[in-house]
């Protein structure tokens, strides 16, 4: 089970499709092999960036499945985010009865004010209970903010046990949390980052204890967290800077899953970078700019490089 001392790299998966818009199950395995290979900590199905809403009950069970099938046993969060309760305690329950580690809750677009916010999501809590959960501060993608408070009064609940922290800028708000928990205002819960990983190293050194996000070199994600930690900022900014105008163009509203999935083509990590429709495609122009991209980080990284050359 997921608990509060988790660590490390969470990585988002995104949702492989065949071109005609299929699940693509044989993409799931390798995608998901992949990531366990990378040094993932842990994965995340059925996010924001996995096309979820896309899916109906029995293909969010069929994902389900095979990521647990094949992540050797490391945990696997789901998420269950929906407008009612109702689809979020059936999925939930079936996610953890075939072996998922905990569930992931946003709130809906629509809620207003903290008292409404808290309300809300102590009703999720409750009908995804007994599971674990992870709670996503995601305002840009929601337009709900959750103050300092309202995760306090979140986590006192012993099933949550994580804050996946995306509110930006969000930086202070990680030193605010976390100095709440110093002080035994706010029960100590995991804390990870999110945002493609734009502020990786900072959201580490601020205190966050790992990162989930699905950028297509989780390699490097793993790298940086390791490095932070250990001291070494230096190192971890050295690492981190060759990856930026990628994670930065992957961050993109509205077009960075199809740049992730083209990504995560080329390096062979699935095998077609389809987005189910409805959905964003890739120009040529900016297939283009991404390659050159890649081209460029393979002369400074040395997975890249190995990319480039197979």
């Amino acid at each position: 089970m997921l608990t509060a001392e988790a660590t490390g790299v969470c990585v988002i998966c995104p949702t492989p499709f065949t071109p005609d818009g299929a699940l693509d199950e044989r993409s799931a395995a390798t995608m998901t092999e992949a990531y366990v290979a990378a040094g993932a900590s842990a994965l995340t199905i059925l996010g924001i960036m996995g096309e979820a809403p896309k899916l109906d009950a029995e293909e969010a069970m069929r994902l389900t499945r095979i990521v647990l099938k094949h992540a050797n046993n490391l945990p696997v969060i789901v998420g269950v985010s929906a407008p009612g309760y109702a689809p979020m305690k059936a999925l939930a329950a079936r996610a953890m009865e075939a072996g998922a580690a905990g569930v992931m809750i946003a709130p809906p677009t629509g809620l207003r004010g903290d008292d409404a916010t808290l309300s809300w999501l102590q009703g999720a809590a409750e009908a995804v209970s007994p599971a674990p959960w992870v709670l996503q501060d995601f305002p840009q993608a929601n337009g709900v903010h959750l103050s300092p408070r309202v995760i306090a009064a979140l986590a006192a609940d012993p099933r949550c046990v994580m804050l996946k922290a995306e509110d930006w800028p969000g930086l202070d708000k990680i030193s605010t949390l976390k100095a709440m928990m110093a002080k035994g205002e706010m029960r100590r819960i995991a804390m990870f980052g999110g945002n493609g990983g734009l502020f990786l190293p900072e959201e580490i050194a601020r205190g966050n204890d790992g990162v989930m996000t699905g950028y297509a070199f989780p390699e490097l994600l793993v790298r940086v967290v390791n490095l932070v930690k250990a001291g070494q900022m230096e190192a971890a900014m050295d690492a981190f800077e060759p990856h930026l105008p990628l994670i930065r163009t992957e961050h993109q509203p509205g077009l960075g899953l199809a740049v992730r999935k083209y990504v995560l083509t080329r390096r062979g990590i699935i095998a077609h970078p389809t987005i189910r429709a409805p959905g964003p495609k890739l120009s040529d122009a900016t297939r283009a700019e991404v390659d050159a991209m890649l081209a460029r980080l393979a002369r400074r990284d040395p997975v890249a490089m190995k990319m480039a050359a197979e």
